[in-house]
């Protein structure tokens, strides 16, 4: 499949489509249990990347991209989300505290985005497929993006968008190519000697869902409504979906990293620290 790119961080402007009024729902109530080395008392889109939670960096990659409304599908922990985006600039900011008045706040997070954010409680046990059905009702656009609160990278969603309503079918997935965990070898012929050692993680050939989903809202009432709220959206629903010829996939050949253990977080705190992060497509 060929795909014509657009620019990363192209606007609203870019797209068939009004991507500001889309909602941007994004899988919120993971325990993340395989990374607690990194924090134990935080959800995992709370574990921070730099100075920011995981969860703001897929966010504003959304946002990047013309996106404004977003439904976060909460569960473990919930608290602590809702404490970050209530307090984001209250917490930042100086505070005046004088007798018999309210407390004043002065300065504090200037770069905050004017984005619509809908925290929503989706239970401790409900699988991916029974969160998107709970937070149906916040679904008011024709269409909808679905993300998980744990994968980052540098999707042109843009483009994406414009794939997907070229396609026209009731989902279209991100393709992407997972990197290899170990040092890549390529054998000769014969199978007798190695003609190439690469010790850096190299991309596989073979295509994985990265995730990032864009869904007509007739794909909750044809392929959710049936299912039970700890359904995982992954089984039956995007099968049957597939099967039905209904999944389109959009091919991304770019950077895709999926944080699920304390090796993944080191790794993309250290592209951050070093000012290699390919998916901050945004200026500071």
């Amino acid at each position: 499949m060929t795909v014509d790119h657009a620019q990363p961080a192209a606007g609203a402007g870019d797209a068939p489509v009004d991507v500001s009024q889309i909602p941007v729902v994004i899988l919120c109530g993971g325990q993340g249990t395989r990374i607690r080395e990194a924090s134990e008392k935080l959800p995992k889109p709370m574990i921070a990347i730099g100075d920011k939670p995981i969860v703001w960096h897929i966010m504003k990659t959304y946002y990047e991209h013309g996106f404004r409304r977003f439904v976060l599908c909460l569960g473990y922990k919930s608290d602590v989300i809702k404490s970050y985006f209530l307090d984001r600039k209250r917490l930042s900011a100086d505070v005046v505290l004088r007798p018999g008045q309210e407390p004043e706040f002065l300065g504090g997070d200037k770069t905050e985005e004017d984005w619509e954010i809908t925290l929503v409680e989706t239970g401790l046990d409900a699988g991916t497929g029974g969160r998107v059905k709970l937070v149906a009702k916040y679904l008011d656009a024709p269409w909808f993006m679905l993300t998980y609160g744990d994968g980052i990278g540098d999707v042109d969603i843009t483009a994406e968008v414009n794939h997907a309503v070229r396609m026209d079918k009731m989902a279209c997935v991100t393709g992407v190519h997972p990197a290899s965990r170990y040092g890549e070898m390529h054998v000769d012929d014969k199978g007798e000697m190695v003609v190439e050692f690469n010790e850096k993680p190299t991309l596989a050939t073979g295509w994985v869902s990265g995730g990032f989903f864009m869904m007509k809202r007739e794909f909750v009432d044809t392929y959710l409504a049936d299912i039970a709220d700890e359904d995982m959206m992954e089984k039956k629903p995007l099968q049957q979906v597939s099967r039905d010829g209904e999944l389109a996939v959009y091919e991304h050949e770019g950077f895709w990293m999926g944080m699920d253990t304390f090796r993944d977080w080191k790794e993309l705190n250290g592209l951050w620290d070093d000012d290699k992060a390919p998916w901050k497509i945004w200026k500071d």
